[in-house]
């Protein structure tokens, strides 16, 4: 079976792309299509053959690639994929808008319904002044969002939370299937963590994923937390921060593996 797997971007490494990674352990053979590809954030993806769209041209896109969600619509419909026969989507944005042909099954892995226009809104436009100019642009956003979220032949949710707001926001049923967690616990290490009995945060360091609460409760608390991962709130956080939290940035599987096995609990 010839198969095609879709992305929004290809640009980090997180949750998502350890999903990527298991697919493409089913389906090594398996093309995968995305709007933009940074070959110097992913080297994870170099083993993949990747298509990417018209976005791929426009200089330093791969890095600020929140300026232009009004175009990620036309990028993804203007793939083409007639040479396959299974079509994988894995989204929480434009990846699920593709346009197939009839006899091609479509198959969307949904993160989320895109969250900047849906779920998270009030977050992502907290400036009046923004929420005001990009009104027109959300509009036109979700009502092609919806209209995507009608193409995939079959929705799966990763977890019950997401299956809700597909029924929420897509009106749409879905089941789920938990992420491979597993895919990490596989493997094996030998490094040993001093530390014993911290509390671990293991996240991309984003406004929504909402570390701060972590961080302002176990300062607080004067309790030992560790926070793997890296992104524009760093500084943010760190200023937060007591002396009891401990900043490790990116860190390789087998070390966050590691982390793992000797925390108190993960948040």
């Amino acid at each position: 079976m010839k198969v095609a797997i879709v992305y929004d971007r290809v640009n980090k490494i997180g949750g998502a792309e350890r999903v990527l990674q298991s697919l493409f352990e089913l389906f090594p053979k398996a093309t995968l299509f995305t709007s933009i590809y940074n070959k110097q954030k992913t080297p994870w993806a170099a083993k993949f053959k990747i298509r990417t769209s018209f976005l791929q041209k426009i200089p330093l896109l791969n890095l600020r690639h929140e300026l232009i969600p009004y175009l990620m619509p036309i990028a993804f419909e203007n793939f083409d994929f007639s040479e396959f026969e299974l079509v994988i989507s894995v989204t929480s944005e434009a990846a699920k808008g593709v346009i197939v042909p009839s006899n091609v099954s479509h198959v969307c892995i949904c993160l989320t319904p895109t969250r900047y226009l849906w779920s998270g809104y009030d977050e992502y436009f907290k400036n009046i002044f923004l929420k005001v100019l990009a009104k027109p642009f959300v509009l036109y956003l979700r009502k092609w969002d919806i209209s995507a979220s009608k193409r995939p032949d079959v929705i799966i949710a990763i977890s019950e939370t997401v299956k809700r707001r597909i029924k929420k926001y897509y009106k749409r049923d879905s089941f789920v299937i938990y992420p491979p967690a597993d895919r990490l616990f596989r493997k094996k290490t030998k490094l040993k963590i001093s530390t014993k009995d911290y509390f671990l945060v293991v996240s991309r360091l984003v406004d929504y994923k909402r570390i701060d609460l972590a961080v302002k409760a176990c300062t607080k608390l004067n309790l030992p937390l560790i926070v793997i991962g890296e992104g524009d709130e760093w500084e943010k956080l760190d200023a937060l921060s007591g002396k009891n939290v401990k900043f490790v940035g990116k860190v390789a599987d087998g070390e966050l593996l590691a982390y793992y096995k000797n925390c108190k609990a993960l948040i």
